[in-house]
This record gives structure tokens, C-alpha cells and sequence, in this order.
């Protein structure tokens, strides 16, 4: 399938169609999906809203690592033989996720080829950012963190469009994802806000003009 008619493969219309819209569950904002540690036997898919994983260490320090939008999948380490969950998901707004049990779907992965290089090709997508994480912690600064990720909230570069973030994102919680103090944090948002790159009352939204924090060095 060609990048532009992968974009155009409709992953909900086809979880209907192929039946596997059954377990369609609602989470509330800060509701927690799963836990590291449950039991590892569905694949889960972002319908409406967005999610956080999560994993926590033996000493309770908590580290972000992925940030889930509408269309992407997550819990598909059960499909690999993974027994027991390694991360825990948590609703960042209020959700909308179905529910595949991943018996049902390997089968689906066999029966349509569309489905399945769709779902391949989240998967390289969600590998890419993994790598661009990782060199964000290793070499970017806090400042560039937390724009890097403000950006991801208001998904800049889908489709080309931005929108409002999140209603009533706490600094603690960008802290969180960025690993840095929530001090830190708002110093930077004010930063920000005064230069005109985001502005925030009820909404957070982000400008594209905030890419350039990103790209200077």
C-alpha cells in the first residue's frame, strides 16, 4: 500500500467491517486504561481523544513514553508474546478505545492486507518517535522538550493542521513528560506566551510559530 492510500485507509471503517468494533469502552480524563503489570491479552486502539504511557520504576519515579492521538494503536506488545503489560495507559482527555483481543487480531492482520500494512506502518511510525525521544533526552535542552511536546499535543505535521491541546493541562503534568520541575515549566510557558507561541486561558493552544524553539540551536 502506497503512503497516500495508507493515509486514507479508514482503520474505524474497518474495525467495523471486519467486526471487531465489540469492546468500545469510554474512559474519563486521568482515568488509567491499564497498569504496568496487568495482564497483557488486547490491542487497543485510539478512537477519540488522547493517551499517556507511562512506565514507573522500583523507586516510584514515573517516565513518559509515548503520547497517543486519535487513529493510534497501543498494547500491541501482547502480540509478541508479551504476558504482562510493561507500561500503564492513562486517558490525557476524555476517550473513546475499542478493544481487540489479540487472537482476533492476528487473524485480521491475515485476512486484509490493507489492515495489516496499515497497522505495520504505525508501528514503524511509533518506532521513529521512540528514536526521536530518545535523542530529544540525550541532547535538547528542557526549553526544546517541552515545545517538542507541545507540538506533539497539537499534532503539528498531521495533516498539516494544529488544534487546542488539552483543556486544563496541569504543569506538573508536562513536568512529567518532559522530566523536568513544574517551576521549570511555567517559566518556560511564560516564556512562550509572551512571545507569542502559545496562548492558554480555558484551552492551551500552540502556534507553529513555537517550531522555531525546535530548531534553533
Amino acid at each position: 500500500m502506497g503512503s497516500e492510500e495508507n493515509a486514507r485507509y479508514d482503520i474505524a471503517d474497518a474495525l467495523t467491517r471486519m467486526g471487531l468494533r465489540k469492546k468500545t469502552s469510554r474512559f474519563k480524563k486521568s482515568e488509567t486504561i491499564y497498569s504496568q503489570g496487568d495482564e497483557a491479552s488486547d490491542v487497543f486502539y485510539v478512537e477519540q481523544g488522547k493517551v499517556k504511557i507511562t512506565v514507573i520504576s522500583q523507586t516510584g519515579k514515573e517516565a513518559v513514553l509515548a503520547l497517543l492521538a486519535e487513529n493510534d494503536f497501543f498494547g500491541e506488545g501482547c502480540l509478541n508474546s508479551q504476558r504482562l503489560r510493561l507500561s500503564t495507559a492513562t486517558a490525557l482527555t476524555d476517550c473513546t478505545i475499542v478493544r481487540v483481543d489479540k487472537k482476533i487480531m492476528r487473524q485480521a492482520m491475515h485476512q486484509e492486507r490493507a489492515f495489516s500494512d496499515r497497522f505495520v506502518s504505525h508501528l514503524l511510525a511509533r518506532n521513529q518517535r521512540v528514536e526521536e525521544d530518545l535523542v530529544d533526552q540525550l541532547f535538547n535542552s528542557s526549553e526544546k522538550r517541552l515545545a517538542r511536546i507541545l507540538l506533539l499535543l497539537a499534532n503539528f505535521g498531521k495533516e498539516g493542521r494544529l488544534e487546542p491541546v488539552l483543556p486544563n493541562i496541569s504543569q506538573s503534568t508536562l513536568a512529567e513528560m518532559v522530566g523536568t520541575t513544574r517551576p521549570r515549566v511555567n517559566q518556560f510557558m511564560n516564556k512562550f506566551r509572551k512571545l507569542g507561541f502559545i496562548d492558554y486561558n480555558d484551552t492551551l493552544e500552540v502556534h507553529s510559530s513555537l517550531l522555531s524553539i525546535v530548531l534553533n540551536d
